[in-house]
């Protein structure tokens, strides 16, 4: 049997010190889960309208490409292609929201610049061209929306779990032990104040005998 369950003072004490940490615990658990959730609704509506925008986009780059295709040609598109550079100006970091850690990315978002030269190329493909670069940086945000939203779903997932924890598990626990110690402690005040009293009758009767 735990010790702890005893019907003592100290372990009355304990048990209300636990139920209020518990009930304390679960009202941090449920705010976080609350502003969590906030964040990530934020966000669903931002990934929606950015993928919104990248579908659009895609449209109107094709477009471009295959009119530049048309106007230049495949093969030479294709070998001007090769000229643009690798994108290596990402850097990933991290912010924290309510101790979730979702990424925060930065890259330095310049036009693109002409890697190809002027002469023989057409309008068409600097369409193309700014068009896909838009595509690029708006793929970059929606991968670390998707990516903080999945972050930020699995976290309100073990909020969930430990605020549903603490208010069907923890808190009742206490709540049961504090009742139970304060009936057994209240229980032995009245036996004890019933056997005072009978103590005192005694003496008293004593008393009026001694007298007689």
């Amino acid at each position: 049997m735990d010790p702890n369950t005893f019907p003592t003072k100290g372990n009355l004490i304990l048990a209300k010190n636990s139920l209020a940490l518990s009930e304390q615990g679960y009202d941090l658990m449920d705010k976080k889960r609350n502003i969590l959730i906030r964040e990530l609704m934020e966000l669903i509506e931002q990934a929606t309208d950015i993928q919104k925008e990248i579908d659009e986009t895609f449209t109107s780059a094709y477009l471009a490409l295959q009119k530049a295709n048309i106007q230049m040609g495949i093969h030479e598109v294709e070998t001007l292609s090769k000229s643009v550079p690798v994108e290596e100006s990402i850097v990933i970091k991290r912010r924290s929201v309510m101790g979730t850690e979702i990424p925060k990315v930065e890259y330095s978002g310049e036009s693109l610049k002409p890697y190809y030269p002027f002469f023989g190329t057409k309008m068409s493909l600097d369409e193309a061209c700014e068009k896909f670069q838009k595509v690029k940086e708006l793929t970059i945000r929606l991968a670390q929306i998707e990516t903080s939203a999945y972050r930020l779903a699995y976290n309100i997932k073990k909020t969930q779990k430990r605020a549903n924890a603490l208010q069907n598990i923890t808190i009742p626990k206490y709540q049961s032990l504090v009742k139970s110690i304060q009936g057994a402690l209240e229980e032995k005040e009245r036996e004890e104040f019933t056997r005072l009293k009978v103590i005192k009758r005694m003496k008293q009767k004593k008393q009026s005998e001694n007298r007689n």
